[in-house]
């Protein structure tokens, strides 16, 4: 049986990360949650153990002039602590400059009260979703 599988989309905060998954069509995007570090590498790990995941899409935060900061050193710890857990998945690098502020705007125009439009962990989902589905869009467009 040639089982389809899906691709993750990681946005790496200071203190959570966001985690978005494709459907196994490879079109479509959706939050999965929001993590604390060490939970976020146990569901990476179980989901790349499980076979259920082809490819990592994480959020490289660059400054306005496109240069690694300190938030890119961050998250470039982040993925080599990951890649220990989940093996021989591929992982891609995508710039994810304004994600947060696109998110922050989606939970605005989806018409969600201001105390839920704070919460930290439904913008850092929302953003990982924004950029695995920005990586989706790409990908469709050259098929």
């Amino acid at each position: 049986m040639n089982r389809k599988k899906r691709l993750l989309g990681i946005d790496v905060g200071l203190k959570r990360v966001g985690i978005a998954q494709s459907d196994l069509s490879g079109i479509l995007a959706s939050p999965l949650g929001t993590f604390s570090m060490s939970e976020a590498l146990a569901t990476l790990a179980r989901m790349c153990l499980e076979g259920e995941v082809c490819q990592i899409v994480v959020g490289l935060p660059l400054t306005l002039r496109g240069k690694e900061g300190d938030a890119s050193k961050m998250v470039r710890s982040f993925i080599r602590e990951m890649e220990k857990v989940t093996g021989e998945v591929p992982v891609t690098l995508l710039d994810e400059r304004f994600t947060s502020t696109l998110a922050q705007q989606s939970i605005r125009d989806s018409g969600a009260r201001q105390k839920k439009r704070r919460q930290k962990g439904l913008i850092d989902s929302t953003a990982a979703t924004i950029l695995l589905q920005d990586y989706l869009d790409r990908q469709n467009m050259h098929r």
